[in-house]
């Protein structure tokens, strides 16, 4: 499925994602490897058992990547030059390793692009939610996102 253009994107609208991703054991530990995180909060299940959590707990900066990552199909496949920033993320619950997560996406806002005249910005917050509809992630970043192509003559 493509993304969307600019122009298709309404303020306030709620994209609730169908697509879900359930976190495995191996998910964590490879990306916290990739990332050079030797957090034992993420690796150590004994260590962990002496934490608030009494387990690991994913690294959040995958979570921050799967928030963000499950609506590209329906929302940016295609269609974004690229993310312009993260403004503010926060993780208010933990992800634990077997927890399924999915995503919903508002926009927040959009206008023109003054630098690029065949693309806008548009903000959007994502929102991940657990198995038990615990908000585990808010994540609000601007996109580049391309305008629709003007018809060739």
């Amino acid at each position: 499925m493509a993304g969307l253009y600019f122009e298709d994107f309404v303020v306030d609208h709620v994209f609730r994602h169908a697509l879900t991703r359930t976190v495995t054991e191996t998910d964590n530990l490879l990306f916290s490897a990739l990332t050079m995180n030797p957090q034992p909060l993420h690796l150590d299940e004994e260590f962990a058992k002496g934490s608030p959590f009494g387990t690991r707990i994913v690294n959040s900066v995958f979570t921050l990547g799967l928030v963000v990552g499950i609506p590209v199909a329906e929302v940016s496949l295609g269609t974004t030059l690229g993310n312009l920033g993260f403004e503010d993320v926060r993780f208010p619950a933990p992800v634990r390793i077997g927890d399924t997560l999915r995503a919903q996406t508002r926009v927040l806002s959009k206008r023109e692009s003054q630098k690029w005249p065949n693309a806008g910005i548009v903000h959007f917050e994502h929102t991940g939610l657990n198995q038990r509809d615990e908000v585990v992630a808010t994540i609000r970043r601007a996109g580049l996102m391309l305008k629709r192509p003007v018809a060739q003559a």
